[in-house]
């Protein structure tokens, strides 16, 4: 499928993500043009993928700036 994302996909660290080695969550953003989001843990990297439709993802961002979700 042609401008498909790669099977492997390019994570990037979360602003969210400190480097305390606490919390670090992970997202492939080259998906966004696929209707989904992969996330994950970046602490275990072959662990499982969560896969959030870009609206879910949106919706997860704006809690984690507006403070409703720690």
């Amino acid at each position: 499928m042609s401008g498909a994302p790669a099977m492997h996909p390019q994570w990037v660290k979360s602003s969210y993500s400190g480097n305390g080695g606490g919390t670090c969550v992970e997202w492939a953003p080259a998906h966004a043009p696929s209707g989904t989001i992969p996330v994950r843990d970046s602490k275990r990297p072959a662990g499982p993928i969560l896969h959030l439709s870009t609206t879910a993802f949106a919706d997860l961002v704006s809690a984690l700036k507006d403070g409703a979700l720690h």
